[in-house]
């Protein structure tokens, strides 16, 4: 092996080979600079192996090559070619499933069944956007019977775009798959906890005939790679995903460089109301899976669940026993629904708000502890009785920890979902239809699911995780 691979194995694939550089012109390199860093597996808090780090003297080699094949060759081609390269690289994914999503399980952390679903929804992202590819189309307007007016759909040029550690390869998908599909090449950089499965992807990039400087996939850390794309003069779009802190940022340094186009996706603190008429069987599954899939580090997790007092006290002893049944641990293991949380640093802040849930007087239902003693594992945690004013029911927690309120009316609970700063996603579980349309209607959120939570195509009751994406 070259210092731009090195030969690994999974419990799934035996042995594979993973590619260690940056992704730049459809080759890998090593960084600038030389830096590498190491990359752990959450599972057992060992190193994985090490990366080549992006500095900003390779992200201005990547947004270089990325703006000469914008120039010379991507936006020319036809938007034929590219869907058949989009629907090729879609059929290379689903060929590699196993693999993807072993690479994914491995530095992420997340469950097996978790991860093939996520690279079966890459499948269809990346797909989706291939047959969109030629179908984007201008129009023309009557203004003047003596002129000729008419628009034209464009590409934009090069996109930087920077992803999260909790979905590396469907977040990666997202991105990539509309601004290639319409023309525009990419600078990507993939989180620094988890970029693995983003490299192993850049392989099938190009198996699959895309150009060089097309789609260039970078390692690297916020600080540094991530601010550099933000900033810099010839990048024409940044899109972000990741906490609102660092959105903030993202978009001061938009508008502080060339003023370039911006995307932001960021977090979530989302209401899941549960009323006296609702099936309570049902509701209790999909709060459980609406809080600790994917570990709980979902941006539209339903960490706030309101109760109407009618049933508060059967609901909270059925969601203990429920929440108890999910089984936490290896994520190779074909029943496990919960893996480890993908770094110390998270671990580390999810235990402080456990800890400070405590310490606010709430009251500890079930959890509330590390589990085992190896690895980033984490009980799923049920906090009842829990005020507004608390910090784990204001604040972002991003781990497997939900707290739980009563209300009395309709009327308080609107007040109760729409007291966040946050605005990203919400449930309503009720009978009545009248109901539930008008709460949702009244729930400042993007999305609204009803009688279900971050739904697609999911079995609630399934305990090891099916097929499932988020929804936005």
């Amino acid at each position: 092996m070259s210092n731009l691979s090195v030969e690994l194995k999974t419990p799934i694939t035996g042995p594979y080979t993973q590619p260690t550089g940056l992704f730049i012109n459809n080759e890998f390199v090593e960084g600038v600079e030389k830096k590498t860093f190491e990359v752990i597996n959450p599972s057992t808090e060992e190193v994985i192996c090490s990366v080549h780090e992006a500095t900003e003297k390779d992200v201005d080699i990547a947004v270089a090559a990325a703006r000469k094949a914008f120039d010379g060759v991507w936006r020319r081609t036809t938007p034929q070619k590219r869907g058949i390269l989009l629907l090729k690289l879609a059929d290379l994914c689903e060929k590699n499933l196993d693999l993807l999503a072993a690479v994914e399980s491995l530095d992420n952390g997340k469950s097996i069944t978790m991860a093939r679903g996520d690279v079966g929804a890459v499948v269809g992202c990346i797909r989706y956007y291939g047959g969109w590819a030629d179908k984007v189309e201008g129009k023309t307007i009557d203004v003047n019977p003596d002129m000729f007016h008419y628009t034209r759909r464009e590409p934009i040029g090069v996109c930087g775009q920077i992803i999260p550690w909790n979905f590396p390869l469907l977040m990666l998908a997202w991105k990539i798959g509309p601004a290639l599909a319409t023309g525009n090449t990419v600078v990507l950089k993939t989180a620094e906890q988890t970029p693995l499965s983003g490299l192993v992807f850049a392989q099938l990039v190009k198996e699959a005939g895309f150009p060089p400087g097309v789609l260039n996939i970078i390692s690297g850390f916020g600080k540094t790679a991530g601010a550099a794309l933000a900033s810099h003069m010839d990048v024409d779009k940044i899109a972000f995903t990741g906490s609102t802190p660092v959105g903030r940022t993202i978009m001061k340094a938009a508008a502080s460089s060339n003023l370039k186009k911006v995307t932001l996706e960021l977090g979530g603190k989302s209401p899941n109301i549960v009323f006296n008429d609702a099936d309570i069987e049902e509701a209790i599954s999909w709060v459980n899976y609406g809080i600790y899939y994917n570990h709980g580090q979902c941006c539209c997790a339903g960490s706030r669940i309101y109760v109407q007092e009618g049933i508060y006290d059967k609901f909270v002893a059925a969601f203990k026993k429920r929440a108890e049944e999910n089984k936490v641990g290896d994520p190779f293991h074909p029943e496990t629904f919960q893996g480890p949380q993908v770094s110390q640093l998270q671990f580390d802040r999810i235990m402080g708000y456990i800890e400070s849930g405590k310490k606010d007087g709430a009251t500890v239902v079930t959890g509330g502890e590390r589990l085992g003693d190896k690895g980033y594992f984490i009980q799923p945690t049920i906090f009842a009785d829990v005020r507004q004013d608390m910090k784990i029911m204001q604040e972002e927690i991003f781990g497997p920890v939900c707290a739980i309120a009563k209300f009395k009316d309709e009327e308080e609970v609107i007040h109760l979902g729409n007291d966040t700063e946050y605005g990203l996603a919400a449930s309503v579980h009720t009978k009545d239809l009248n109901t539930a349309i008008r709460v949702a209607n009244k729930i400042r959120a993007g999305t609204v699911w009803v009688n279900c939570k971050s739904n697609k195509d999911a079995n609630p009751k399934t305990p090891s995780l099916p097929h499932l994406s988020r929804a936005h």
